[in-house]
């Protein structure tokens, strides 16, 4: 791979992997190893986090799909070599979130992915990109379960930051979807909601009482969604 031909993108757009049950399979302890290493980059690559997280899901039986997957994502770090997260001291200290969901993502189980990014001084301070434990039954849904599981994280963020001495004001969460921010505000269980485990309408907590607020973002805007998709990360 030391010569391989670099590449700007993650994952291959479009490319759904799934168990391949009729592929032909591979070295298991190398892919573990080569799914391993990937992981350990991303605590400081969040735009390596989607990808690491999709060939994750298949370390059981892996075939040839899964691992020109994984060799994929090493040609796309030998071109992105340099780049990491930047904070700027004159930045302001509080901190937002971008959240997303997709929506049945997953071939297999037809389970959906989350993903956020939480920001601080302009620079990416925690991220994940992970399958919901449940089927959900639409966009609105699934990102619904997607910005609760990232209001849990801003919880429990806040309170570090105020036990260092940094309170915190009401912090903005910015998803893409109207009818999720809508959702969240209307305590109402209606036929759309009501079938929802009642640990994802943990959402409304915070934002009834002010710590956080669900706010509108146009998805091409957000810096979020390179640890959720397959599009090139900007050195900037």
């Amino acid at each position: 791979m030391a010569d391989c031909k670099e590449i700007r993108t993650p994952l291959e757009p479009g490319l759904k992997l799934c168990k391949d049950i009729n592929g032909v399979v591979v070295d298991s302890s190398f892919y573990k190893k080569l799914v391993g290493s990937l992981m350990y980059l991303t605590f400081t690559r969040p735009d390596l986090m989607c990808g690491v997280s999709v060939i994750s899901s298949y370390m059981k039986r892996q075939t040839e799909m899964h691992l020109n997957a994984a060799k994929r994502i090493l040609r796309y770090v030998k071109g992105t070599i340099e780049y990491g997260v930047f904070y700027k001291s004159q930045e302001d200290s509080a901190f937002v979130d971008f959240t997303n969901s997709d929506y049945a993502g997953d071939i297999d189980d037809r389970k959906s992915t989350s993903g956020h990014v939480f920001m601080l001084n302009s620079g990416a301070i925690t991220w994940s990109s992970k399958k919901q434990q449940i089927v959900t039954l639409s966009t609105t849904e699934a990102e619904f379960v997607a910005a609760a599981s990232c209001a849990c994280q801003a919880v429990w963020l806040r309170r570090m930051l105020e036990a260092l001495g940094d309170k915190q004001e009401g912090s903005p969460i910015f998803s893409d979807n109207i009818s999720t921010i809508k959702l969240s505000r209307n305590p109402v269980m209606h036929g759309r909601s009501k079938h929802i485990d009642v640990r994802f309408h943990f959402l409304r907590n915070p934002w009834n009482d002010g710590v956080v607020e669900l706010a509108r973002v146009e998805i091409n805007w957000l810096i979020y969604s390179q640890s959720h998709s397959s599009s090139p990360l900007s050195k900037n």
